[in-house]
């Protein structure tokens, strides 16, 4: 009997495993089709032969290997780095707060990202360069958001319901803030907000880059460590605190880790909505809430998720390029819906 038990549990443990590697491949499917469309369409032999060329003897051509590298590589990676920074914040969020509507987006993170991005733009740099400054501003004033909610974290008497209502306040506030600063700022300028309110993979560059992909796989391992922990917590606070688990550090250790991460990628790529919201629903139907599936599965489907709309952006009209948040969200809408009517056949499952 125990050893049926064990073999049912090995089964289902390397079912999960397939289901992270399915994903890792749609997300690199994804990455070298983002890779190959664009102005210039390359096939998608030809973006594999130019990315392998560093270690092959092939004649690849210069202007091809300058597309891929120079311009559309970084901008496909970042859409990776950052799918991922969502997906799996969104996920830490939902399990922490244990409210499948919590994310980044819905506590107000990335209201406060705009609202710091559009005083830069709106009032100045202070000597910087804009390109510098923009994220300067949407990181810092991101933090002083996640601060409030760190702050409120820290009280004792202060639950998960609790704290779910004061990021929805910060939510409404930020974005009341930012329609109040478009609203005096000139025509030309409150255009610019608009555009780097829509979110857009444009800015990526190998400077940029780097900055992103360090910071997330650095928060990224200090999550993966809690797993144990965060599905403890899924069983019950109360069954948690007897297991030994200091709930108030680890809300507290989350949100920081969760809030530098997700400040970091939206203060270069601007707001994508949904894919925070989006990927744990879809990771928690298909592996459970067993956090040592659940996290890297929700980190690939964001991965994914953020990828493909990067391809959509740019072969919806042919020679145009679509903001990316704007898919994200055209896509994200629909589906959650969907997620919402189908939510109780798969608690069920």
């Amino acid at each position: 009997m125990i050893e049926e038990s064990l073999k049912a549990h090995r089964k289902r443990e390397l079912k999960r495993l397939f289901i992270i590697l399915i994903f890792m491949g749609v997300a690199f499917i994804s990455l070298i089709f983002d890779i190959a469309t664009g102005p210039s369409l390359l096939a998608p032999k030809e973006v594999l032969n130019a990315l392998l060329s560093p270690f092959s003897s092939k004649e690849i051509d210069q202007t091809t290997l300058s597309i891929v590298y120079d311009l559309r590589l970084p901008m496909a990676l970042m859409a990776l780095v950052v799918g991922a920074a969502l997906g799996i914040g969104g996920a830490e969020i939902q399990t922490l707060l244990n409210n499948p509507m919590a994310s980044p987006y819905t506590l107000g993170l990335a209201a406060a990202s705009g609202f710091g991005a559009s005083l830069v733009i709106a009032f100045g740099s202070f000597g910087l360069p804009l390109i510098t400054a923009v994220p300067v501003g949407a990181f810092l004033m991101t933090m002083l958001a996640a601060s409030v909610l760190f702050g409120f974290a820290s009280f004792k008497r202060f639950d998960s319901a609790m704290l779910v209502l004061v990021g929805i306040s910060l939510l409404f506030l930020f974005q009341s803030f930012l329609s109040l600063v478009q609203y005096l700022s000139a025509p030309e300028i409150s255009q610019q907000i608009l555009f780097w309110l829509f979110g857009s993979l444009l800015k990526s560059n190998w400077t940029n880059l780097p900055i992103v992909s360090i910071v997330t796989l650095i928060c990224v391992l200090f999550l993966l460590r809690d797993s144990w922990a965060l599905t403890a917590l899924k069983l019950g606070e109360a069954r948690a605190k007897s297991m030994g688990i200091n709930l108030n550090f680890l809300r507290f250790k989350t949100l920081v880790l969760v809030s530098i991460m997700t400040a970091t990628a939206i203060s270069f790529v601007g707001v994508i909505g949904f894919i925070g919201l989006v990927a744990p629903h879809i990771a928690r139907m298909l592996v459970g809430e067993d956090q040592r599936f659940f996290l890297p599965s929700a980190m690939f489907v964001g991965a994914a998720f953020l990828s493909i709309a990067s391809v959509l952006s740019k072969v919806i009209i042919p020679g145009a390029l679509f903001p990316v948040g704007i898919i994200t969200s055209l896509i994200g809408v629909p589906f959650f819906f969907w997620i919402i009517f189908s939510r109780k056949s798969y608690a069920k499952a």
